[in-house]
């Protein structure tokens, strides 16, 4: 069983939506599920499809991340240092181009949040991003070209 890098609070917002899902959308379903039976025919009921359809998503989801979270490698990064961008880091980097000035954590692929700022440590930025330190270029492959970035910051914590 490979074990999956993850933040704490990566793992806390996991453990969260598991708890959810166990304790308030399984019970939902299931009361989905029984009214809708009690409307009689199943082949033709809509609502029963529906439910079901929903309990399917909610049990594998709860599959997965049961599997993700029992094989978390928790990485404490409050006690990182330095200017090496490595797994936890918060990187700004600024667009050599434009001079456009972005922020990203490098997080686990299961905690990734583009709008958050949190990027999977397998995407192509982080990857270039890893190893790097402040000051340093790096270049980006991208569907429209390669763009180039310049590390302005880094911080853990």
């Amino acid at each position: 069983m490979e074990k999956i890098p993850m933040t704490p609070d990566g793992l806390v917002r996991l453990e969260a939506e598991l708890k959810i899902l166990k304790n308030e959308e399984r019970p939902a379903v299931i009361r989905a599920i029984s009214e809708a039976r009690e409307h009689g025919d199943l082949s033709e009921n809509a609502e029963y499809h529906a439910a079901r359809e929903k309990q399917s998503f909610i049990e594998g989801r709860i599959k997965e991340l049961e599997d993700v979270v029992s094989r978390a490698d928790v990485i404490d990064i409050t006690k990182m240092s330095g200017d090496t961008v490595r797994f936890g880091a918060t990187v700004t980097v600024a667009d050599e181009d434009t001079d456009e000035e972005m922020t990203y954590q490098i997080v686990g692929a299961h905690e990734a949040d583009l709008k958050a700022g949190r990027i999977s440590v397998a995407s192509p930025i982080a990857k270039a991003l890893i190893g790097k330190v402040l000051g340093d270029s790096i270049e980006v492959k991208a569907p429209g070209g390669s763009k180039f970035y310049e590390v302005t910051k880094v911080r853990f914590g």
